[in-house]
């Protein structure tokens, strides 16, 4: 990710990065030094100039993503009071995991979570957390371009008045994704800081709080038992008034229910960006960028649970996977909905640059780490990802059993097991003893990665082995 140039006078023991990054010379030893007894200065090399405002703003759109359309289902596969306490473990346990990330960073002055894993575990660490990264994020971007294959022509479609599709190329999602991608996206990633799109990861914040608000005032207008669109609708919704149909669970265990969280640690993953968006802050201190993340996880829990308690008590047991789908069970020409349809459109394309600054980051360290900002670098680094994402977003026809190996895997990594093995490895046991409270806690989050992967695994492959549904959702 490109970001500040190193400004004169650069901190002993470091050399200059392609973007400006302080990167500590690999022929230094994987672990830091003992300390002398005098406390060194951390990120005193370089100046930030991204505000509090806008970091929260950027940290918030790259939490954000295409699973808040799927959390409505997923608590009506756990009911109320099961979501709310799951929503809660996640969302606290992200903002723990952004605390020994940051910890580890202050300790051996890097902010480059590739450089983590090189300091940590030499290169195998660093190719590791380098992969780890991109193939998540890949997954979350063609997560965000397979909403705007499918949705978008659906609004056009919607706008002409047509009832159907008729075939037109500008109704052909695949053909909708590439202009999108190289008219918005494109430009947009060809930014050298991350900072600027603090404006439009304000907009797109601005669409989904949009989305929240008509979720809401749906849940109002909307009655229950649902009522088919038309008289001669051929989807059949279930009307029949079944005791309890119209009332919320609050608690429910089904075989859907083992997917409740995967979808919301895929949900709350922002750890790529964090040290990034650490690195361009104004006045950085690690307690800045914790309350930074600590009010972004918090805006984003709060959006979560509001979409999904008032989108699970519009439709209770009519709840789809796709929340906006089942809108447009109701009614397919709602005009609010259409204008929420855009919203969400708008909010997962400006969400994309956000997402690609981290994979470009990853790849210029693990196949450039020593060379010098280039602008031709910069953007075929860009133009390669977004040309791999639209071929697989055009080609394969069901992602879905991608999204599940990469949140089954990816999510537990980059929020359990990465930021707690960087902790035990980096922050020196002068400093905190492997017996100390700290550490045996990060030992323990670790190990909490490794069995919430191996029991996601577990569900996919016995969901695939049985062939039966499985829960929407995403980042």
């Amino acid at each position: 990710m490109e970001l500040q140039k190193l400004s004169n006078g650069q901190h002993h023991g470091f050399v200059p990065l392609e973007d400006g990054i302080p990167q500590a010379e690999e022929e230094e030893e994987m672990l830091p030094h003992k300390s002398d007894g005098t406390k060194k200065p951390q990120f005193t090399d370089f100046e930030g100039k991204t505000s509090f405002g806008m970091s929260v703003f950027n940290l918030s759109n790259a939490i954000m993503g295409s699973g808040i359309l799927g959390l409505s289902y997923a608590m009506s596969n756990t009911g109320i009071v099961l979501f709310i306490i799951l929503l809660t473990c996640i969302a606290c346990l992200s903002s723990y995991s952004v605390h020994l990330l940051l910890k580890s960073a202050g300790v051996v002055g890097i902010r480059a979570y590739e450089q983590l894993g090189f300091r940590a575990f030499g290169h195998p660490g660093k190719i590791a957390a380098g992969v780890i990264i991109t193939f998540h994020n890949i997954g979350a971007m063609s997560s965000y371009l397979f909403i705007v294959k499918y949705e978008l022509p659906l609004v056009i479609q919607a706008f002409l008045g047509l009832s159907s599709n008729t075939g037109e190329w500008f109704l052909n999602g695949n053909y909708l994704i590439i202009i999108v991608s190289v008219c918005i996206i494109l430009p947009l990633a060809l930014m050298r800081q991350l900072g600027y799109l603090g404006y439009t990861s304000g907009f797109s914040l601005t669409c989904m709080v949009f989305f929240l608000s008509s979720v809401i005032y749906k849940k109002f207008n909307i009655p229950c038992p649902l009522v088919p669109y038309g008289s001669n609708h051929t989807t059949i919704i279930n009307t029949t008034m079944e005791e309890g149909q119209c009332k919320g669970k609050m608690f429910t265990i089904n075989q859907e229910t083992a997917y409740t969280i995967p979808i919301l640690a895929f949900a709350f993953v922002c750890h790529p960006e964090v040290l990034p968006i650490y690195t361009e802050l104004k006045n950085a201190t690690k307690r800045r960028m914790q309350g930074i993340a600590n009010v972004s996880i918090m805006g984003m829990f709060v959006m979560y649970l509001l979409t999904a308690i008032f989108g699970y008590l519009t439709f209770y047991v009519n709840t789809e996977s796709e929340l906006l789908h089942t809108y447009s069970k109701v009614d397919p020409l709602d005009t609010l909905i259409l204008c929420v349809r855009v919203a969400v459109l708008v909010a997962v394309t400006l969400t994309v640059p956000v997402v690609l600054f981290p994979i470009r980051r990853a790849i210029l360290q693990l196949l450039f780490p020593e060379k010098p900002f280039h602008w031709a670098r910069h953007i075929t680094i860009a133009l390669c990802l977004l040309f791999v994402v639209n071929v697989l977003v055009i080609l394969v026809p069901n992602i879905r059993d991608i999204f599940g190996i990469i949140g089954a895997t990816t999510a537990p990594s980059l929020i359990f097991i990465l930021p707690g093995l960087f902790y035990l490895r980096i922050v020196p046991t002068e400093q905190e003893p492997m017996k100390s409270r700290p550490k045996i806690t990060a030992a323990c989050f670790t190990a909490m990665g490794f069995i919430f992967m191996s029991m996601s695994l577990t569900f996919i492959i016995i969901d695939w082995t049985t062939g039966e549904k499985r829960a929407g959702g995403g980042h």
